[in-house]
C-alpha cells in the first residue's frame, strides 16, 4: 500500500497486497447475545403484492409450531409489520443494545415504527442510511434466542435487499406474487436477484390468487388465472402457496390481530421453511 492510497481499488491500478486479497465476505455477526439458528427473507418484485402479510402469517405459523420467532421489518421507510400484529409499545434500549418488542404471543419484532414517536411520521432517508438502518437491526439488536428470523424486505432489487443479502446470512428467501403477468415478469429479477447471490428459493406465495364465493363456493380468478405452478417449474422451485382475496384476513391486518387468523393456506410453504430449519440442527 503506498503512501498515497486513497482506500479506492476500483480507482487505482497499483498492484498491492490488499488489491490482490480483497474481502469477498460482507456478512456480520449478529448482537453477541443474538443466537439465531435459521434466517428467512421474504422478497417481492414490487410493492403491494402481500409481502408483510405473508412474512406475517409465516411468523404466526412457526410461533403455533412451538417455535421461537423473530421478524425484522427491513422496508424502513414503507413499515407495517407493527400495525399488522398491532404494537403500540416502543423499543427500547440500553447500554448493551437494542431491544425487540414482543406480539402478543411472543414474536419478537424490530421495525422502524417501534423507534418512531409517531406512526406516521416519515423517514426521508437515502439509499445507504436505509441499508445502514437495516444492518443495525441485526447487529445493534438483541433479539436473544430464536430458532428463525423472518426479514421483511422492502420491494425490488436495490440497496436494502442487496445489504441483506451481503451482510445477513441469510438461508433462504420466500418471493411473494400475485397473478398478473407483468407482476410475474418483475418478480423474476427477484428470482435471479436470488440465484446471483446465491441464496436458495425456499418456495413462491401467491397472493390475491382467487377469491371463493360465500354463497355458491365458485372459485373466480379475478386477476387472471394463475401461472405459479409454471413459474415454479421453470425455477425449479417445489413449494407454492396461493392465498385468496379474504376480507376477514384484511380486516385482521386493519385491527392487528393477525395472530388470530385461520387458515392452512401457507401450510406447504411453511413445512418448506421448517425443513431448511431442521437441516441446520
Amino acid at each position: 500500500m503506498g503512501e498515497t492510497c486513497t482506500f479506492d481499488c476500483a480507482q487505482c491500478e497499483l498492484e498491492c497486497s490488499e488489491r490482490q486479497n480483497p474481502k469477498t465476505d460482507f456478512r456480520e455477526d449478529p448482537h453477541v447475545l443474538s443466537r439465531i439458528r435459521c434466517v428467512i427473507g421474504v422478497v417481492s418484485g414490487k410493492g403491494g403484492v402481500g409481502k408483510s402479510l405473508v412474512t406475517s402469517l409465516l411468523g404466526v405459523i412457526a410461533k403455533r409450531a412451538g417455535l421461537k420467532v423473530g421478524i425484522l421489518d427491513a422496508d424502513i421507510t414503507g413499515p407495517s409489520i407493527p400495525k399488522i400484529f398491532g404494537l403500540r409499545e416502543k423499543a427500547e434500549g440500553s447500554e448493551l443494545g437494542l431491544y425487540p418488542v414482543a406480539s402478543k404471543t411472543g414474536i419478537q419484532i424490530m421495525s422502524m415504527n417501534v423507534l418512531l414517536e409517531g406512526d406516521t411520521d416519515p423517514v426521508i432517508w437515502r439509499g445507504p442510511i436505509i441499508a445502514g438502518a437495516v444492518k443495525q437491526f441485526w447487529t445493534e439488536v438483541i433479539w436473544g434466542d430464536l430458532d428463525i428470523l423472518f426479514i421483511d424486505m422492502p420491494p425490488g432489487t436495490g440497496d436494502v435487499p442487496l445489504t441483506v443479502f451481503q451482510t445477513i446470512p441469510v438461508d433462504g428467501v420466500v418471493i411473494v406474487t400475485t397473478p398478473q403477468e407483468l407482476v410475474g415478469m418483475v418478480v423474476e429479477k427477484a428470482v435471479h436477484m436470488a440465484e446471483a447471490m446465491h441464496v436458495p428459493i425456499v418456495g413462491l406465495a401467491e397472493n390475491m390468487s382467487y377469491v371463493k364465493c360465500p354463497g355458491c363456493s365458485l372459485v373466480i380468478s379475478p386477476f387472471g388465472e394463475s401461472r405459479l405452478e409454471e413459474f415454479a417449474k421453470k425455477h425449479d422451485i417445489s413449494a407454492v402457496a396461493k392465498l385468496p382475496i379474504e376480507p376477514e384476513l384484511a380486516s385482521k391486518c386493519d385491527l392487528g390481530k393477525i395472530e388470530s387468523f385461520e387458515g392452512d393456506w401457507l401450510t406447504g410453504l411453511f413445512a418448506a421453511v421448517e425443513n431448511i430449519l431442521k437441516n441446520k440442527a
